[in-house]
């Protein structure tokens, strides 16, 4: 073998793979034709095989083969060219820099907001109740939606293909993004403000899981001892709610310290005050 061919990225799906992928996904009329032009432009790819496209854009709540298992490829895809982007990028930072800023680009909110750029929600293909519910603008369905397709054209060409596609929606996002605090999570950032000030950190507990498997609501309880009440939050997975508390927790500690800051100024103010007045007694 070639040492300087790389197999990775040579590399073509086994023909069994794509029948079992395609498998059950007849083109859909629910999807209109005009707006799944519209979204291949915006997406900068034509599918050769375009199942994948519907395979892609299927929510597990339709009928038929959905596109968990697209998902499931196109994520690990995402964290790759994206990881080997920033070691590229920012050869002089450690891991930690490069985790928070990979993990800032691949979050879900960035990838739903990505999704809502290509007006991706008009063509998901949803069941019933998820079409009822506004699963179409529901975060979670549009950041699963984007890691399916980009697991599909992964199938449809080449992993060098791929990642220029991904490089291409994420540029903008890329050139702007810059180590440091900026990069860290609510939880993170809670978590170094209390050990920083030498303070138990936080619990987190599930009190209440609701919905189906597809679409689950978990409601968070956290506590700490920086703050006199206990935080509830909601989120589509537990770690999502839990990030949801600790932003909650640090906003409260902001508002606590800056009414604490009001306090000293307005206590300097008084003292000011009264050192004036003893000033001119004592010049009367």
């Amino acid at each position: 073998m070639d040492p300087n061919r790389c197999p990775f990225r040579t590399f073509r799906p086994h023909k069994l793979i794509l029948l079992m992928l395609n498998k059950k996904v007849p083109k859909n009329p629910v999807i209109n034709t005009h707006d799944l032009t519209r979204l291949t432009k915006k997406l900068g790819y034509v599918f050769k095989n375009e199942n994948l496209l519907y395979q892609a854009l299927t929510h597990r709540s339709a009928k038929g083969a959905h596109n968990e298992r697209l998902e499931f490829l196109g994520d690990a895809i995402l964290g790759f060219v994206i990881a080997e982007t920033l070691f590229e990028q920012f050869p002089q930072h450690d891991e930690g820099d490069l985790t928070r800023m990979r993990s800032s680009l691949v979050k879900g909110v960035t990838l739903a907001e990505i999704a809502r750029g290509f007006n991706l929600g008009e063509c998901l293909i949803l069941g019933p109740g998820e079409l009822k519910s506004g699963g179409h603008r529901r975060d979670s369905i549009l950041e699963d939606a984007i890691e399916a397709i980009i697991g599909a054209v992964y199938l449809d060409s080449t992993i060098e293909c791929c990642k220029q596609l991904i490089l291409f929606w994420f540029d903008s996002r890329l050139k702007a993004i810059k180590p440091g605090n900026g990069q860290k999570d609510p939880k993170t950032l809670l978590q170094e403000y209390l050990q920083g000030r030498q303070i138990a950190l936080p619990t987190y507990d599930v009190i209440d899981t609701a919905g189906q498997s597809h679409n689950q609501e978990f409601t968070v309880r956290c506590q700490t001892s920086v703050i006199d009440d206990e935080v509830i939050a909601k989120g589509t997975s537990r770690r999502k709610a839990e990030q949801e508390a600790a932003q909650q927790i640090l906003a409260l500690i902001e508002k606590k310290q800056a009414k604490h800051i009001v306090v000293k100024a307005n206590d300097a103010i008084k003292n000011l005050n009264k050192v004036k007045q003893h000033s001119r007694k004592n010049r009367a």
